[in-house]
């Protein structure tokens, strides 16, 4: 008579999952859930959604593999992992276009009955992988999900094809299992979700708890693990995207500055979420409008701005090409405005689901003639809150528009974010003009629209119908003062000086850059220098150069123009600076031009954002130093 030996669930102090299958598999509902549950549960986390662009490519093909990674911890993490631990693959497709990623040891898990015939030709498979010795180097387990899927979608009565749809919840409770995830939260949120559809709720249903059964009795796995909660500051915290972050931080400035705010915009990949968020937060005193295109909705953002409102308009980079004369025409008429650019890798539509940082050139030098603009950049997904409100701080305080530089992996990765106190976030003033403030030769007084307050530099910002303000704007140069129509050569030299000049007064606003240098500035002798989404793999990786014993230091920008008064100060303090980028170089083109030191750049442009370990080496490469091995990923 056998003894059936009880497993023990084991401690992990963190774990990378990537769940991959068709597009229309669910996988980024499955990732999600997955990425909510554990945050609940008080994981830290960081996400990583990677998505085809086809709306619904050829089943069971490469070109429609969706995935989403989720790094899960008990402490604090800053990126989604460098390679996943698990891979869960839903038809061979998603194994072949995923396994390059897992490091060898990794665990694998497979829905079996994907794996016929037709559909690993049609992934490109010769012969069987789970059966040809080729994936010897993981751990790989075979589990049938769509067969049990259509048995429990059998005995809800629901009809086969309709019940092997919910093959991503038996995915999803049998990692759940493996976890030690707990099941309240997302049987709520089905029979939420579904409620209205209650044979869809209940395959749903059936379908996860097969998967979190099945895990649990069929012994197929020697254990399941236990990642515990991270330790974290008191508050209240929610799991959030970038692009949701970025909305509720526009919201926030607008209550701020007591400000109606509106958007003004167009759908585009991956921009689109901010305006489907704003557009629920009519409460709030949001106004937006879904333009018929690009121009159309700056143009409305300018009119918003004009008539007294926070004026935003939302894009990718295709949007920024078309915005940019009426950009420059915000920054003629001196309006506030936020124009925020989710960037994508482009040129042209490019790989629009993909991740880029492509855009930091455009965003300074973008327009014809001399219009500069302040440019802000966000870090993390919930950092986007916060630059959400710096921008707007920016261009209501000087009269100018701004761009707001996010991109793909920020705009659709998540983590915890605490939510801050309303009494901790910055005053924006808009002072609005209420008086004419210019006498004319006879004694009477007139409103002048484009004198200036000889702090800001910014021109006075008057709501139409205010009796005594009424005034003309325009896209012709203006005299200065009066803001009439002038074609005066020597007051056109002046005012486009007095327009640049505002971009110091930013700059005198605006903290100087803080360096994460352990033995002080100029310590160590490599600074790393970055800009944007690179903040976590930067900052990770410099957490594996320093468990080596090495000295290396790290400064992240926020403020790209104008600079942080401080920053050539930074530069010139180490021998070397490395500078990594999602592009070709820009930002190391306008260091080396604007403070001639010798930056030398480290470059990706593959769609995807660096990992902590391509940091480590490129700065061991500087220091000199051979890599031989890469350091844990716990150091993360």
């Amino acid at each position: 008579m056998s003894t059936v030996v009880p497993r023990k669930t084991k401690e992990l102090d963190r774990v990378v999952v990537r769940f991959a299958g068709d597009s229309g598999d669910g996988m980024q509902l499955t990732g999600s859930r997955f990425t909510t549950v554990s945050s609940l549960l008080g994981n830290d986390t960081a996400t990583l959604p990677d998505f085809p662009a086809e709306i619904r490519a050829p089943a069971g093909t490469l070109a429609g593999v969706s995935a989403f990674q989720v790094h899960i911890s008990d402490h604090d993490i800053l990126t989604p992992g460098d390679a996943p631990n698990v891979l869960v693959a839903m038809n061979p497709a998603a194994l072949r276009a995923n396994l390059g990623l897992m490091a060898p040891g990794g665990t694998i898990i497979v829905n079996v009955d994907a794996f016929d015939q037709r559909s690993l030709e049609k992934a490109g498979y010769q012969a069987n992988p789970l059966s040809d010795g080729s994936l010897a180097a993981f751990t790989v387990y075979e589990v049938p999900m769509t067969s049990l899927t259509m048995q429990v979608g059998k005995e809800a009565g629901v009809k086969p094809r309709d019940a092997e749809r919910s093959k991503n919840f038996f995915a999803l409770g049998l990692v759940s299992w493996l976890y030690s995830r707990p099941v309240e939260p997302t049987l709520a949120w089905i029979a939420e979700r579904f409620g209205g559809r209650p044979e869809v709720a209940e395959v749903n249903t059936r379908a996860f708890k097969a998967g979190y059964h099945f895990g649990e009795t069929a012994e197929l796995f020697e254990s399941n693990y236990q990642v515990r909660p991270a330790p974290v500051e008191p508050g209240t915290y929610t799991n959030v995207t970038g692009n949701t972050a970025l909305a509720w931080g526009l919201i926030a400035a607008a209550r701020q500055a007591k400000l109606p705010l509106f958007l003004g915009s167009y759908p585009i990949t991956p921009a689109s979420d901010i305006l489907h968020e704003l557009s629920k937060q009519k409460h709030f005193g949001v106004r937006t409008l879904q333009a018929e295109d690009e121009i159309a909705g700056i143009g409305a953002a300018i009119g918003a701005a004009f008539g007294g409102a926070l004026g935003v308009t939302t894009t990718s980079g295709p949007g920024m090409d078309l915005k940019a004369e009426a950009v420059g025409l915000a920054v003629n008429l001196e309006l506030p405005l936020v124009v925020v650019d989710i960037q994508r890798a482009g040129p042209s539509t490019g790989m629009p689901t993909k991740t880029e940082q492509g855009d930091l050139l455009q965003a300074l030098y973008g327009r014809h003639g001399e219009a500069p603009v302040p440019v802000v950049a966000a870090m993390t997904p919930s950092h986007c809150f916060d630059v959400a409100i710096e921008a707007a701080r920016i261009a209501v305080t000087y009269r100018t528009p701004v761009i707001l530089l996010s991109d793909g992996y920020l705009a659709n990765g998540a983590e915890p974010w605490r939510l801050p106190a309303i009494e901790d976030l910055p005053t924006i003033e808009a002072n609005f003009a209420t008086q004419p403030n210019h006498e004319r030769a006879d004694g009477t007084a007139e409103f002048w629209p484009y004198l200036r307050d000889p702090v800001t530099l910014a021109r006075p910002w008057a709501v139409p119908g205010t009796p005594g303000l009424e005034h003309r704007i325009g896209g012709l140069e203006k005299q200065a003062g009066s803001g009439n129509v002038s074609y005066d050569g020597e007051n056109h030299e002046r005012m486009v000086h007095e327009r640049a000049a505002k971009l110091a007064a930013v700059a005198a606003s605006i903290p100087p850059v803080a360096v994460d240098d352990p033995d002080g500035q100029g310590g160590a002798p490599v600074l790393v220098l970055g800009w944007g989404s690179t903040y976590g793999a930067i900052a990770a990786g410099v957490r594996r150069v320093r468990a080596r014993g090495l000295k290396v230091a790290h400064a992240h920008l926020v403020h790209l123009n104008p600079f942080p008064p401080n920053l050539g100060e930074v530069l010139r303090a180490y021998p070397k600076v490395l500078v990594p980028e999602v592009n070709l170089g820009q930002l190391v083109k306008l260091v080396r031009a604007e403070f001639l030191v010798d930056a030398q750049p480290l470059t990706k442009v593959q769609g995807q954002p660096f990992r902590a370990r391509e940091i480590e080496e490129a700065v061991l490469e500087v220091l000199g130093v051979a890599a031989q091995s890469a350091t844990s990923e716990e150091q993360e």
